[in-house]
């Protein structure tokens, strides 16, 4: 906006930007200004306006900071879960209990409503659901995911695994190997009725964890590698 004599509003803003001095020698100017407050109509003197400003950004940084506390209350809660569900696979001697220990830790710590695990490849397979038989379609699957597969349920025979498969929108399949690569021994799935739990859009590295540790643990169960 252009001022009479050719000076712009932006000339007079660099002109008390370079001159702080300018309201110190017009006090009388600096208490004169009256400026419309954004909390009503009322006029103020530019020392409220300036105050009611500070204020809007103290309390916009004590929400920021009121966030970082909550999500970092939440972080710590995750980690002690983590922590919980990777002691109780390391306690577990016996071997051959580590899938039903790995499937109701999990649920229990993270509160996921159903989960199954099948590993194959292994030398003496039995009748516990762990061990039973999987397709060479899904074991030809879980060896292609280079990550967890988060998404709708679309009919996966992992699905069927699950204690209720009719009443799971969502699913989470995290395959499971000795190291990061290679082709995988077995298959994690997460089930829940929330069709918002697991989406194609969220992140996916917390599960990678899960997948990582739990084929840790689970990898005892395979003939070892010369």
């Amino acid at each position: 906006m252009s001022i009479q004599g050719g000076i712009t509003e932006l000339d007079i803003a660099n002109y008390l930007a370079n001159n702080p001095g300018f309201f110190e020698r017009q006090a009388e100017l600096l208490a004169s200004v009256q400026l419309t407050s954004p909390h009503g109509q009322r006029a103020v003197s530019l020392q409220e306006r300036q105050m009611e400003m500070l204020r809007e950004k103290i309390k916009g940084l004590e929400l920021k900071i009121m966030e970082m506390i909550r999500h970092g209350q939440e972080n710590v809660a995750i980690a002690d879960r983590l922590h919980r569900w990777t002691r109780a696979l390391l306690l577990t001697a016996d071997a051959q209990a580590l899938p039903e220990v790995l499937v109701a830790t999990l649920r229990h710590e993270f509160l996921i409503p159903q989960a199954a695990v099948r590993v194959w490849g292994r030398p003496d397979d039995d009748v516990e659901p762990a061990a039973q038989d999987v397709s060479d379609d899904t074991r030809a699957f879980a060896s292609s995911l280079t990550f967890p597969y988060c998404g709708v349920n679309s009919g996966f025979e992992a699905v069927q695994w699950l204690d209720d498969p009719a009443s799971v929108l969502s699913i989470a399949l995290i395959p499971l190997r000795r190291g990061r690569d290679g082709e995988a021994f077995g298959l994690l799935v997460l089930g829940s009725p929330d069709p918002t739990r697991y989406t194609a859009e969220m992140g996916t590295e917390f599960l990678a964890r899960i997948g990582e540790i739990a084929g840790a643990g689970l990898s005892r169960l395979l003939p070892a590698v010369d």
